[in-house]
């Protein structure tokens, strides 16, 4: 259905589950790919595996706390492609703790990944994204809620959904940018919390089950694809009800 013939796509946090479903799907719709992770061993594997010839896939470690990191990122992916026509940065961290108990270096190191590094990498890649490109961010329904003892994760990602809005009016009318929020996912990142909460979670939600990075990926892919041509700033949720049932 999706057809990124000829598009450049950056993705942050390439690694992650979610990030993965939205490479595969994005590589078998024509795209050339440049992506990033903390463990670019792990990615140069993956990377290799999808396209070994390595003629449309780059893969590049990166930090995306670090400002100097998605520049050089940025730089490499126009020095390889020419230019970047989709941004989405997937790279997060979801920690556990009380605010009571959080200490300073817990709440930056949440925030300096979930939102100071959405923040780099766009800044970064805003004077290349060719126009009628598209920003899709991925945050969180703990974003529009809060969430128990995640106070660093849901606050970063609260304030992802307002720099898209921003984004979406300072960039319009050549580049658009939206949020995918998912819920819960089935992927490592809410194991735990499955454990300890899962069955009054999925009782909460309407669907009764988890969702799967699939789904989230399709999302990811509708808003960045011309499907979406007339949608900025906005936000699609993918959590099965649980969002409008809490």
């Amino acid at each position: 259905m999706f057809n990124f013939q000829g598009k450049t796509v950056l993705i942050t946090g390439a690694s992650g589950g979610i990030a993965i479903s939205c490479i595969k799907k994005l590589y078998n719709a024509g795209a050339q790919l440049v992506l990033s992770d903390l463990n670019l061993e792990a990615l140069e594997k993956f990377a290799s595996e999808l396209d070994p010839t390595g003629q449309r896939i780059l893969a590049l470690a990166q930090d995306v706390s670090n400002s100097q990191q998605a520049n050089d990122v940025v730089a490499a992916a126009v020095a390889r492609f020419g230019g970047i026509d989709i941004l989405i940065p997937c790279a997060g961290l979801y920690l556990e703790c009380a605010l009571k108990d959080m200490s300073d270096q817990e709440w930056l190191k949440v925030t300096a990944v979930n939102l100071d590094g959405v923040f780099y990498t766009i800044r970064a890649a805003i004077p290349y994204l060719r126009s009628g490109g598209a920003i899709v961010n991925v945050t969180s329904m703990a974003g529009h809620k809060g969430s128990l003892n995640h106070g660093h994760y849901a606050a970063s990602k609260g304030a992802v959904l307002n720099l898209t809005r921003t984004l979406a009016m300072e960039l319009a009318p050549n580049i658009r940018v939206n949020n995918v929020s998912p819920g819960l996912i089935d992927t490592p990142m809410i194991r735990q919390l499955m454990a300890e909460k899962g069955e009054k979670l999925l009782d909460q939600t309407p669907l009764y089950r988890l969702g799967h990075s699939d789904e989230v990926a399709d999302a990811i892919l509708y808003l960045a694809s011309d499907f979406a041509s007339f949608i900025t700033g906005e936000t699609l949720h993918v959590n099965g009800g649980l969002y409008i049932a809490s």
